[in-house]
């Protein structure tokens, strides 16, 4: 049963893995354009995106990590020694 969802963002297509199956190439072209959203045995299991959209997005979790991680040396953190003194501590404690 293939619907429409109206979503805040966007319209969503859903399928059930069944008819992506068997009509992958349809679905992967809908995919080039937007989301399709795959279920199976009634749950939401995966999401079909474009190649390109996976690489933004992929590039977007790649600079949020890097702004927190440049932001964390910055601030001053904990390496890995201090970190193993700290937990050694607490565990003799328990």
């Amino acid at each position: 049963m293939v619907k429409i969802v109206k979503n805040i963002r966007e319209v969503n297509m859903e399928a059930t893995a069944t008819e992506v199956k068997n009509k992958f190439g349809k679905f992967s072209d809908i995919a080039r354009n937007e989301p399709v959203i795959v279920e199976k045995t009634g749950r939401k299991t995966i999401v079909l995106i474009a190649f390109e959209e996976y690489e933004r997005l992929t590039q977007i979790e790649d600079a949020y990590w890097g702004e927190k991680a440049v932001r964390a040396e910055t601030d001053g953190y904990a390496g890995p020694e201090q970190s193993m003194v700290f937990m050694r501590a607490k565990y003799a404690q328990a």
